[in-house]
């Protein structure tokens, strides 16, 4: 990562997952639209059994135009490729309702939990 300062703790590494709508979500039936928001939301718990995603969610609000950001989470398995792979699998981001970036997400070590991982683990 460049330009990062010098630190006298720990940091924790995780991969942050941004969607965002999609560049055929418009053009879409509102069947089809129905169908794939189950589809994601199967596919994204399917993530979270596995342990590759720890928590998500729809995010709402005013944000930047023209496409804000519409949901967010968190992963942690040592790769932004590899979260961004099986994303990439969700079937409503094949069909283009959806589109997502995967970056890295840094912060001070121990500081997040993630209860419901711990219970189903």
């Amino acid at each position: 990562m460049t330009g990062m300062p010098q630190l006298d703790f720990a940091l924790d590494t995780y991969e942050c997952i941004v969607i965002y709508p999609g560049p055929a979500g418009r053009a879409l039936p509102s069947e089809t639209v129905q169908r794939l928001q189950a589809e994601h939301f199967e596919h994204m718990q399917a993530l979270q059994r596995r342990g590759i995603v720890l928590v998500s969610g729809s995010i709402d609000g005013p944000a930047r135009e023209p496409a804000p950001p519409i949901g967010i989470g968190l992963a942690r398995t040592g790769s932004v490729d590899d979260v961004r792979s099986v994303m990439e699998a969700d079937p409503a981001v094949q069909a283009g309702l959806y589109q997502v970036d995967v970056l890295s997400f840094l912060c001070p070590a121990g500081s997040l939990e993630f209860p419901l991982v711990k219970a189903q683990g």
